[in-house]
């Protein structure tokens, strides 16, 4: 059984990931001087993937994480630029420095210190934290870049993605994390009650000036992807 719905979501979660990737490259003209970041990269696996096919150099493309381990790793592997960055969502370089920023499944985690995650049981304060560094965060974006590809999961879709739970992402602050704490020991996806989902008015205000695109599945909003191209 477990083993059954863990291939139907893989299966479901590739395909979504191969239409983003589609999108990206219809979006922007990628060549060899193409300066591009992979923002919360992990080891820069899936944009070699989505830069599959592309004229894209390796030197000119960033990895950053705040995992050192997966940035040098998808150094050594892809021979990308390994970037460490820290909880705060600032990023070490100058206005304008990429061409495109891409930033997939990320925005949502930028919410609170990780060793408060499970501490803060409060949905206020959550929320007012949470707000405040998906602001900052999504300036960071629009900062360091000329254009930039972001996506993140929709609040309103049925089946939240990091807990693969029906709903989770509607309960209150205080009962998602119990719930989490229980299903973690037992059920097939474990996550941390770190994320912060928005609805499309909320995403696209982070972005103004941005293309809003909604992916869907089965008729529903599942994510939601901010791009801006290069001018």
């Amino acid at each position: 059984m477990k083993s059954s719905l863990t291939g139907i979501v893989r299966s479901l979660s590739a395909k979504a990931r191969a239409k983003r990737a589609s999108w990206f490259r219809e979006a922007f003209d990628i060549g060899g001087k193409t300066r591009i970041l992979d923002l919360g990269s992990e080891s820069g696996e899936n944009i070699h993937s989505v830069l599959a096919g592309t004229a894209y150099d390796a030197a000119n493309v960033y990895i950053a994480d705040i995992d050192p381990d997966a940035v040098r790793s998808g150094a050594e592997r892809f021979g990308f630029n390994p970037v460490v960055v820290d909880e705060s969502g600032r990023l070490p370089f100058e206005n304008g420095f990429f061409d495109i920023v891409y930033c997939s499944s990320v925005l949502e985690h930028v919410t609170v210190p990780k060793d408060d995650v499970w501490k803060i049981r409060s949905g206020k304060e959550f929320n007012k934290i949470a707000v405040a560094a998906q602001r900052e965060f999504a300036a960071e974006i629009e900062r360091v870049s000329r254009g930039y590809f972001v996506q993140t999961p929709a609040r309103g879709f049925p089946i939240e993605s990091h807990s693969w739970l029906p709903f989770a992402a509607q309960l209150p602050r205080p009962l998602q994390v119990s719930v989490f704490g229980i299903t973690n020991g037992f059920w097939i996806k474990k996550t941390i009650p770190d994320f912060r989902l928005m609805n499309r008015t909320e995403f696209a205000g982070l972005f103004p000036g941005a293309e809003i695109r909604c992916e869907r599945s089965g008729g529903m909003v599942k994510s939601l992807v901010a791009i801006k191209r290069p001018k």
